[in-house]
């Protein structure tokens, strides 16, 4: 018996210590143009419930475009769809329940400039915002070249959903100069983030995580967190992130230093 106890757990120990970060799928963005096998636009000029200004178009490589190996998210100026800017909002049509992911962007410069990379889940099980969940990977403020954050979303459905995230973080870099690694390790207990591979935030989510306000859709711990959830890359024009407004006008906006977000790569490995 006792050697049967001693195989096993040698067999358990060898089986965990040749498990490792498998790549399960990336986009390199190599092409030339955006592929539409993988990705699908998301368009409009609501404000997206946080009162932001542009108007996402789709299948307008002013706003969208994939050049010199890059995907390029760009915001314009100019009137469309009853909005005074464009830019664009992209989501991937397979989505993943835990595993690593990471993209490697260059971000923006201009005031009111919001960058995001993220996660919603592929189907709101739990209900509506925020109910089912959101995980954002990287966010980050045009004019604020040293700091991101990243959060999540939870807790039950507006106004009873809440958030816990990390808050503007420092790094000696300036995020518009040069290219990094953004990313987030997501498991049952955890989901951690990381920028050029430093963690700097971690939240348990192996806990009930009811607001404690309203309806429950919750029955165990971990969820909304146990779903599948695919990527979005957006980068949006002014809003609540930044406060309550007046937000950018025009005028200003024409001396962005840059308005661009460029992502060199997305990618999505598992424990295996």
């Amino acid at each position: 018996m006792i050697v049967q106890y001693i195989l096993i757990l040698f067999v358990f120990t060898i089986g965990t210590s040749m498990a490792k970060w498998q790549l399960v799928w990336q986009d390199e963005f190599n092409g030339g143009h955006l592929d539409q096998n993988h990705w699908a636009f998301e368009t409009g000029g609501s404000g997206w419930g946080n009162n932001e200004l542009e108007f996402y178009t789709a299948n307008r490589s002013e706003n969208v475009r994939v050049k010199n190996g890059h995907l390029v998210i760009d915001v314009r100026v100019g009137s469309y769809g009853g909005r005074d800017f464009t830019s664009g909002r992209i989501h991937t049509k397979q989505a993943w329940t835990y595993g690593k992911f990471e993209a490697r962007a260059r971000l923006p410069s201009g005031h009111h400039l919001w960058p995001a990379i993220w996660m919603m889940p592929q189907n709101n099980k739990y209900g509506g915002w925020a109910a089912s969940g959101e995980i954002d990977i990287m966010e980050y403020r045009g004019d604020i070249h040293d700091k991101i954050e990243g959060t999540i979303h939870y807790g039950g459905a507006w106004p009873n959903n809440i958030y816990t995230g990390s808050g503007p973080h420092h790094f000696n870099v300036d995020f518009s100069q040069n290219f990094h690694n953004f990313a987030v390790e997501w498991d049952q207990r955890e989901i951690r983030w990381y920028m050029d591979g430093q963690k700097y935030f971690n939240v348990n989510i192996d806990r009930m995580m009811w607001s404690g306000k309203g309806h429950n859709p919750y029955t165990k711990n971990g969820q909304p967190f146990d779903q599948p959830f695919h990527w979005i890359l957006n980068v949006a024009v002014g809003g609540n992130f930044f406060g309550p407004g007046p937000y950018v006008t025009p005028d200003q906006a024409r001396h962005w230093p840059k308005h661009t977000m460029e992502v060199d790569y997305v990618r999505v490995y598992q424990w295996r």
